[in-house]
């Protein structure tokens, strides 16, 4: 299976990521990285691997890119493998991935994530599974708020091994992106109709009761209590992330 399938990584300013993502996609004979223009080292890290073929394109929104990834650089295989430039592939998730042989009717695989915090590895995270694998000719990714969710016809599997989720960047460019990525949130949550939003969505439009429920959530449910400083570090950026939302939804009501 490993030979149908193709990885793709969406790429801006990555360096401190991007090799480790790479180091665990040894066994693909084609990787494509989409690049927004990267500043720093991303794309030399990238060309020091022979199997990367690497494209530029101006970013819009994920969608848009995504969609040009998957669409518009010329990928042979069946399969793609979508990934974040912060993903690590775990050694049972390749080893999965190389015995696995899908049924005509899977269209798309869904894949379980660990997170990680500067490589320590938490209890539990608030990351949701996500749509990683799929035929790439009957997919189509479509901007849901400040992400991004692909469409595919056809039946959704479940791999078992997992992905490591562990953003190395800045504290700094983590504020920067989650205030973008919240406005867009807000927005979302804002122009929809209570009935299209999930029961998580709807408590994140009464402002408070989000955050003051992701500390206990993170802490207690997925048991990050019990991770130390890097475990109360995930549990900060989550709280932070939900008061960002929060604040981007009251602005958005004061102004409007």
């Amino acid at each position: 299976m490993l030979e149908e399938i193709t990885p793709v990584l969406l790429t801006f300013n990555e360096s401190p990521n991007i090799g480790r993502t790479l180091a665990m996609l040894t066994w693909a004979a084609d990787i494509v990285v989409v690049d927004s223009f990267s500043t720093d080292d991303t794309l030399d890290i990238a060309r020091s691997y022979k199997s990367v073929r690497v494209f530029q394109r101006a970013f819009d929104v994920h969608a848009n890119q995504w969609n040009y990834a998957v669409k518009e650089t010329g990928i042979a295989t069946e399969w793609v493998l979508a990934l974040d430039a912060d993903y690590e592939l775990s050694p049972d998730l390749v080893a999965e991935l190389e015995r696995l042989k899908p049924p005509e009717d899977i269209a798309a695989v869904r894949t379980h994530f660990r997170y990680r915090i500067y490589g320590k590895t938490l209890r539990g995270t608030a990351y949701t599974p996500v749509t990683t694998l799929f035929r790439h000719r009957e997919a189509c990714y479509e901007q849901d708020g400040h992400t991004q969710r692909v469409r595919v016809t056809g039946g959704l599997g479940e791999l078992r091994g997992v992905i490591y989720h562990d953003d190395r960047k800045s504290l700094a460019h983590w504020c920067a992106a989650q205030s973008r990525y919240m406005e867009l949130e807000a927005e979302k949550l804002s122009t929809l109709a209570p009935g299209a939003l999930s029961f998580a969505d709807r408590l994140r439009r009464k402002l408070v009761i989000a955050p003051l429920l992701m500390p206990f959530y993170c802490a207690f449910i997925k048991g990050n209590i019990l991770d130390g400083k890097a475990g109360l570090y995930y549990v900060m950026q989550r709280t932070l992330a939900e008061l960002l939302l929060s604040l981007h939804l009251l602005h958005r009501r004061l102004t409007r």
